[in-house]
Formats: structure tokens, sequence, C-alpha cells
């Protein structure tokens, strides 16, 4: 059977090359909040804000920048997600059992959001209607 509760995108996770220029940027352009931040503000090895964008550094990356480096879905029952999960011919990711990658390449990270949380997010519909 389905997964029958509900998920919502949580985060985009993004490489870049230079996190202090992004997250100036983030901040001062788009006076976007960092919730949170790994490694602290004066080497951040990758930052959170709020709305969802995770910017992890990476300075020795030599590809297009901006590089996805997965998408954090979070989920109102991770166990039942995970079991309908495998059942899609993904494969677990190193990082653990919520960590999946499709079969075109995206990584997932499944996490288990607080009750009633999703459905609060779910209901959130900032866009201006016309």
């Amino acid at each position: 059977m389905p997964y029958q509760k509900k998920a919502y995108l949580e985060h985009s996770a993004i490489r870049v090359k230079d996190i202090d220029w992004h997250i100036r940027f983030f901040k001062e352009a788009l006076n976007m909040s960092i919730r949170k931040m790994d490694g602290g503000k004066d080497n951040p090895r990758q930052i959170w804000t709020i709305g969802g964008v995770q910017l992890i550094a990476d300075p020795n990356f030599s590809g297009v920048e901006g590089r996805l480096a997965h998408l954090g879905i979070m989920v109102e029952d991770l166990e039942a997600a995970m079991e309908e999960v495998y059942k899609w011919n993904v494969t677990e990711l190193p990082k653990g059992h919520n960590w999946v990658v499709l079969p075109d390449g995206l990584n997932l990270e499944l996490i288990q959001a607080k009750e009633g949380s999703v459905e609060e997010a779910l209901t959130v519909y900032p866009w201006m209607e016309d």
C-alpha cells in the first residue's frame, strides 16, 4: 500500500564554492535568516536558512556553481515512508537508512517531523493570488 501520510520539501541542499559570499547574499540581498550553522561563523561548512535553503561549502568543486546535493523531505511517519521508498528501486546511501539515491541520481534525505508540523506547513500558501 502506498505511503498514506503527508510530506513536504523542507530544504534543498546546494554545493557552493564560496559559502561566505552566498551567506552574505541570502542575508543581505534577500534578508533571509540563518536558522543553523555547522562550523561556526569563521569557518562555516554549511548553513540552513529559514525558508529551506541549505548551502554546503565545497571550494574544490570544479563544475557549475550551485550543484544540488540533496532534497530534505519532512515526513509524518519516517518508518512507514522508508518502507514504501525502498520498494521503488532506490539505493541506501552511506549516511544512513533515511538517505537514498533515486535511479536517476537524485539524493533524498527523509526526516521525521514533529507531530502536526507537516500538516501545519502544508496549510501555508505564501503566493499572492490575482
